[in-house]
Order: structure tokens, then C-alpha cells, then sequence
């Protein structure tokens, strides 16, 4: 880790190799929230918690820069917890083990946080400093971005005095985002019935591993393999018969799986024709999808016969309603090319006592077509007798048109870099459209380094866009206006 301290711009690196010391996932963020308190408290300056937890520091103008109009800077303190299946690592107790790999820094088989670390680093590195002029200053740093946006949902107004919000939580430089999807998790609980296993038979653990993963939204239409639907649609292609005592896959619902096992109880005769099946199963994966998912792995192993095993009218609903509930892009945009309008990922898979649980994120550009695609997927699952309920609801951020920031922002990109930023919409969830509730008067934009796979263990972020993003944060604070 002490390679990261030296690259540039220093004070922001070492502010993240900081960070990626203290274990930050979503829902534990108390230690890195003490941590930044601490930081803001050791530099002088104002430091208030509200009852949600976000934290609010504020930092007076420069001198000669007082009248300013006030600008915030947004990043969000949690992580995605993600690692491969073979890494030992406590999210909750265990630093990141971050390192610089040829062009890129990344970790040692788990998520990076840089995502959005990269841009925390940057709005603390700016608090800092004692050389970068800047009007009056706010950073906004909300808790639990990655697993329900619960800060941005319980931001209240009254906390902030800014009129701009310069949002760090975008991955690619050069870049500037003006709007994102909306999106709502759909909860399924599947009632099963369950037999009691016959103690003659043989348990075997089917595991599919090897997928890529990455985030819901960013990567959705890359055709990754979703190793739920295809653990499921491995088991309809079975022509031996099998009985399902288990069954799981993915972690989170905005990371596309990559991962999944069930575990098949099987009469002893049949242990080398369900092997020779597998074996032709994986062939087929890899010839429909070897260009995107080379690595795909299906494996087996002898377990322990458990006592219990799914009804056989249960078992048939499980596989029919997950592999006939849609996954992955729905639609492209028809306004803004190249940009997916509504997605949808089927990210965890769970047996419980009484049920299976399955859960998806849909995520649109338009609020009516992410209502449609809901109700498809429950419609799927309620035809096999699951309850279907929808939470979290968020809406999307829609692009302004007469946005002064976003004019600023284009203006300085093209007199640092000698050509114009993309003007861009995201299809994944900011926190920006939530802010326009309690604070409707904002004047938004969304930028940051490149970043590849985010919510996932191969997670990196490009060392060369670092310092530009955060040369340009720098330029943009020296050129906001003053107020009206």
C-alpha cells in the first residue's frame, strides 16, 4: 500500500490509501465516519452529523472569494463488499489491499472502493489544502449510497447553504453527467414445501463459478453471465432426476452475480451421468458465451446428505419462475445513444426455511417503463404463488437544460484539455435526483476518474485520470461566480 501514497496528486492518494485502511462497507460506515469527523475536527473546521448520519463539513471562502456562489461537494462513505470466492476477507474488520498494477490500482481479490473512495479522497484533499481557492465550501459525504441510498434519502433541508452540487460518483474522465436512472428493488419470497430426503441417495454441490460480474447498472448491457439464470437454467437442462435441497447465487442486488451453487440429491448410480451432463453444459456456456465470460466453471463435490429436500411441485416452480423472469437490458434509449433505458438484474438467490428469496434492482431512464418492468417480473413470479413487494423506490435525475454548472464545467474542461467533455446520462443510480426533494434549487453535475468494474473484485481505477478529475475539481471551484 505504501505505493499509493507516491503517486499524484499525493495529498489525494494519501487520503485514500487512508481510507481504504478503515473498513467502510454499506451499513458499517461508523468507523470511517469517525475518522472523517476526526479529519475535518484536526483541520478547524465545522463538522455536524444529522440523524440519518451524513456529515455535513463547511469551510469558509478564500480570501477575495467570499462572494461566491456556494458550492457542495458530494461523495458517498460506503463501499460495495464483494470478493472472490477463494479470498479470506472480513469486509466489516479488514482493511482493502489496495496496489498499483501497471496503469491501474486495484485490490487484492475483493471490491476497491473506489467506487466512490476516488472521489471522498478528493473532496477531503480540498479541505486541506491551504492553496486551493474555492468560494464558500460544503462537502456532503451521505452514508449507505451502495445498499439504499439512505442518506440521500434522509437529507433534510435546512443543512446547506450552497446553491451548486459538484457530485463525484461517476466513472469515467471526461465525462460529465447531467442525469440517471431511477430504480426500485423487487423483494420475492417463493413459498416451498419441503419432503424428507431418502437416506439411500447421494448429495452433490453443483457450484458455477468463474463469471465476471460488475455493476447492475454500468455494465449491464456488456452481456456478462448472470450466474443465477444460468445455475438455473443449467438445472432445466438436466435429464437425470434430482431433487434440490439448497439453492443460492449473488450477494447484492445492484452487482450482477457471479457466483451460484445448489446442492442436488441424486441416486448414487447416477453421480457420473450428472458429471458427464455438467461437463456438456459448460461447453455450452462457453460456446455461447466465451467472448465475455471465458472462465465459466461448473464443479462438483460429494456433501453431506442433508434431511430435507424441496417437493418436487416446489422444486418445478423454482426453476421455471427464475428462469423465466427477464434479466438485463429491456430497452435502449431512444433519445440519448448507446445509453440502456431500463435494465433489470436478478442478484441474489436464497433458501430460507419456508421460502426461496429472490431479489432484483430495475433501473430506468422513465419512471412508467421501470413500473412496466416490475410488474413483468412479478407478474412471472406470482403465476407460481410467490408474494412480490416493491421498496426503495427512487426516482431519476433529469437533465436541466439551462444547468450554469454544467456550462462552467464544459468550458474549463475544453481550456484544460483542449476538447469538449460528453455531456452524459447514467444508467445507475446518483444520489442527485433524491437531493432535488430538499433542496430543489441545486444546480447539479456528476464527475469523476475512470473507473472499471465497480462492485466487483476486479474493480480499478485508472492512475492517468486521477489527477486531471481532480485538476479540474480544482479549476471549476476557482470559477464559480459570484452570487446574483
Amino acid at each position: 500500500m505504501m505505493q499509493l501514497s507516491q503517486l499524484s496528486p499525493q495529498p489525494l492518494w494519501q487520503i485514500f490509501e487512508k481510507i481504504c485502511s478503515i473498513p467502510h462497507p454499506s451499513k458499517h460506515e461508523q468507523k470511517i465516519s469517525a475518522w472523517i469527523q476526526q479529519f475535518a475536527t484536526d483541520l478547524g473546521l465545522d463538522v455536524k452529523e444529522d440523524k440519518v448520519g451524513n456529515l455535513i463539513i463547511k469551510k469558509p471562502a478564500t480570501t477575495g472569494m467570499e462572494n461566491r456562489k456556494g458550492v457542495i461537494l458530494q461523495a458517498h462513505m460506503d463501499m460495495v463488499p464483494q470478493k472472490n470466492n477463494d479470498k479470506q476477507h472480513d469486509f466489516v474488520n479488514d482493511p482493502i489491499e489496495a496496489y498499483v498494477d501497471g496503469e491501474w490500482v486495484t485490490a487484492n481479490g475483493t471490491t476497491l472502493g473506489a467506487d466512490n473512495g476516488i472521489g471522498l479522497a478528493a473532496s477531503l484533499a480540498v479541505l486541506q489544502s491551504a492553496d486551493i481557492k474555492h468560494g464558500p465550501l460544503e462537502v456532503l459525504v451521505t452514508i449507505d449510497e451502495e445498499a439504499g441510498m439512505t442518506g440521500a434519502f434522509g437529507l433534510e433541508a435546512g443543512w446547506l447553504d450552497g446553491e451548486i452540487l459538484l457530485n463525484t460518483d461517476s466513472e469515467d474522465e471526461g465525462e460529465v453527467y447531467m442525469g440517471c436512472a431511477g430504480g426500485i428493488d423487487v423483494n420475492i419470497e417463493l413459498p416451498v414445501e419441503w419432503e424428507t430426503t431418502d437416506a439411500t441417495k447421494a448429495a452433490i454441490n453443483v457450484s458455477l463459478n468463474g463469471l465476471k460480474g460488475g455493476h447492475s447498472g454500468v455494465d449491464i448491457h456488456l452481456g456478462r453471465g448472470n450466474a443465477n439464470k444460468l445455475l438455473v437454467r443449467m438445472l432445466s437442462l438436466l435429464d437425470i432426476d434430482y431433487s434440490i435441497a439448497s439453492i443460492q447465487g449473488g450477494s447484492l442486488r445492484n452487482a450482477i452475480p457471479r457466483e451460484a451453487e445448489v446442492t442436488l440429491i441424486i441416486d448414487h448410480q447416477d453421480k457420473a451421468a450428472l458429471n458427464t451432463a455438467l461437463n456438456n453444459i459448460n461447453r455450452l456456456f462457453l460456446a455461447e458465451l466465451s467472448k465475455i465470460e471465458p472462465n465459466i466453471l461448473i464443479s462438483i463435490n460429494d456433501v453431506e446428505l442433508p434431511e430435507k429436500q424441496l417437493a418436487k411441485v416446489s422444486q418445478t416452480a423454482v426453476i421455471n419462475s427464475i428462469n423465466g423472469c427477464v434479466n438485463g437490458v429491456i430497452r435502449m434509449s431512444d433519445t440519448i445513444e448507446g445509453i440502456v433505458e431500463t435494465s433489470t438484474n436478478l442478484g441474489v438467490v436464497l433458501t430460507k426455511d419456508n421460502h426461496i428469496s429472490v431479489k432484483c434492482l430495475v433501473r430506468s431512464l422513465i419512471d412508467s417503463a421501470r413500473t412496466n418492468t416490475q410488474n413483468m417480473i412479478a407478474s412471472t413470479f406470482t403465476l407460481a404463488g410467490a408474494s412480490v413487494t416493491f421498496t426503495g423506490a427512487y426516482p431519476g435525475w433529469e437533465p436541466k437544460d439551462d444547468s450554469q454548472i454544467k456550462d462552467i464545467l464544459r468550458e474549463t474542461y475544453q481550456g484544460m484539455f483542449g476538447s469538449l467533455p460528453k455531456i452524459m446520462v447514467i444508467h445507475a443510480g446518483l444520489e442527485c435526483g433524491l437531493f432535488k426533494d430538499a433542496y430543489p434549487h441545486w444546480d447539479m453535475v456528476s464527475f469523476g476518474p475512470t473507473i472499471r468494474f465497480p462492485h466487483s473484485p476486479d474493480e480499478k481505477v485508472k492512475i492517468d485520470t486521477v489527477e486531471p478529475f481532480f485538476n479540474l475539481l480544482v479549476e471549476v471551484l476557482g470559477n464559480i461566480p459570484n452570487k446574483a
